[in-house]
C-alpha cells in the first residue's frame, strides 16, 4: 500500500489549490461549450497537458519506463485509472451541456464522497458513525440544493435529469480513476501517472475532435481554452502529489468545500459582468443545500482523523495519569 510522507500542511496547500482552480473550471467549460464540442474540449486539454508534462519529465531524464506496465496489477490500475479519467472528462462536460455550472458542481460533489466508500472497500478502512452523518447530510443537502426542480426531476425527464445522471456517472468514474491513481504511486511518481493519462487521453479523443471552430473563436475564448488547458495540468498535478503527502480522507475533505467556490466565483462574474455570465439564482434552501453538500462531504473525510485524534488524546492522558 502507498505511504504518505506525512508533510501535511503541503498536502493542505496542494488540495486547497485544486478545489480553488476545481471551482473555476466549470464557469469557463460553459462557456467554451457555446462554441466547442466536449470531444473538442478534452481532446485539447488533453494533448496541452501531455507535451507540458512531457517535457518537463524528459528534461528530468523521468519519463515513466513502460515495462513497469508488464505487471499485471499494474496493468489493471493503469487501465482502471484511463478509463476513469476520460469517462470523467467527456461525461462532466456532457452534463454541463444541460446545467449551470453551479449545478454541475455541486453534484459532481459525490466524487470524493464515493472516492471515501472506495477506500472503505479497497483500502479497509473503517465507516464510522461520523461519517454515516455526514453521508446523510450530503443526500439532504443535494435534495435541498433542488428543492425547486426536485419533483420534476424526478418525474419527468428533463435535459437538467439527462445532465444530472451524466455528471452522478461523472462522478463514479472520477472515484475510481482516483483510487488507482493513489495505489500507481506505489510503482510511479504522480507526474508520470499523469503523463500516461494524458497521453491515453489525446490518442482517445482527438481524432473525434471538431477543430473547425477553432479559425473563429474569439479573443476571450481563447483565453478560456487556454486557462483550462493550464487548470488540468495544475489542477491534477496538484491533486496527485497531495494524495503523496496526505492521506486521502483529508484532501478529499478539502475537495468538498469545490461547489463554494464555483458558487463565489459565478456570482461575483455575474454581478461584474452581468452580460458574460447569468448565475444560477438560488434561494435560501439552495444555499443551505450546499453547504450541507459542503460539510456532509468533509465530515466523511475527516471523521477518521477525529477518531484518531481523541485515542491519541485518551493515551497521552492516561501515560500523564501514570507517570
Amino acid at each position: 500500500m502507498h505511504q504518505t510522507t506525512g508533510k501535511s500542511l503541503v498536502g493542505l496547500l496542494l488540495a486547497l489549490t485544486t478545489a480553488i482552480l476545481w471551482g473555476m473550471l466549470p464557469i469557463a467549460l460553459k462557456v467554451l461549450l457555446d462554441v466547442l464540442t466536449a470531444n473538442t474540449i478534452t481532446a485539447i486539454r488533453f494533448l496541452v497537458a501531455a507535451v507540458m508534462v512531457g517535457i518537463w519529465l524528459g528534461v528530468a531524464g523521468k519519463l515513466p519506463k513502460i515495462t513497469s506496465l508488464a505487471k499485471a496489477n499494474v496493468k489493471t490500475l493503469m487501465f482502471i485509472a484511463i478509463a476513469g479519467l476520460l469517462s470523467n472528462y467527456i461525461m462532466y462536460l456532457s452534463g454541463l451541456n444541460y446545467l449551470t455550472a453551479e449545478t454541475g458542481q455541486v453534484v459532481i460533489q459525490l466524487a470524493p464522497f464515493l472516492m471515501m466508500i472506495g477506500g472503505v472497500v479497497v483500502f479497509k478502512e473503517r465507516l464510522l458513525l461520523w461519517q454515516q452523518v455526514g453521508a446523510l447530510l450530503l443526500v439532504i443537502g443535494l435534495l435541498l440544493f433542488f428543492n425547486e426542480r426536485l419533483v420534476q426531476l424526478v418525474t419527468q425527464a428533463s435535459n437538467e435529469t439527462v445532465g444530472i445522471l451524466l455528471i452522478i456517472a461523472a462522478a463514479i468514474t472520477w472515484a475510481a480513476y482516483a483510487l488507482a491513481q493513489k495505489q500507481l504511486l506505489v510503482h510511479y511518481s504522480s507526474k508520470q501517472i499523469m503523463y500516461l493519462l494524458y497521453a491515453a487521453g489525446t490518442i482517445a479523443f482527438l481524432p473525434v475532435a471538431d477543430y473547425a471552430p477553432l479559425l473563429t473563436m474569439s479573443v476571450l475564448q481563447w483565453s478560456l481554452l487556454i486557462f483550462c488547458c493550464l487548470n488540468t495540468v495544475v489542477a491534477y498535478g496538484a491533486f496527485a502529489e497531495a494524495l503523496h503527502h496526505w492521506e486521502a480522507s483529508k484532501v478529499s475533505a478539502v475537495l468538498a468545500i469545490t461547489p463554494l467556490f464555483t458558487i463565489f466565483f459565478a456570482q461575483l462574474l455575474g454581478w461584474l459582468y452581468p452580460g458574460f455570465l447569468a448565475p444560477q439564482a438560488l434561494n435560501l434552501w439552495s444555499w443551505l443545500g450546499a453547504a450541507l453538500v459542503v460539510l456532509g462531504s468533509a465530515l466523511t473525510a475527516l471523521a477518521p482523523q477525529f477518531v484518531e485524534y481523541r485515542a491519541a488524546r485518551k493515551v497521552r492522558k492516561l501515560q500523564r495519569d501514570v507517570f
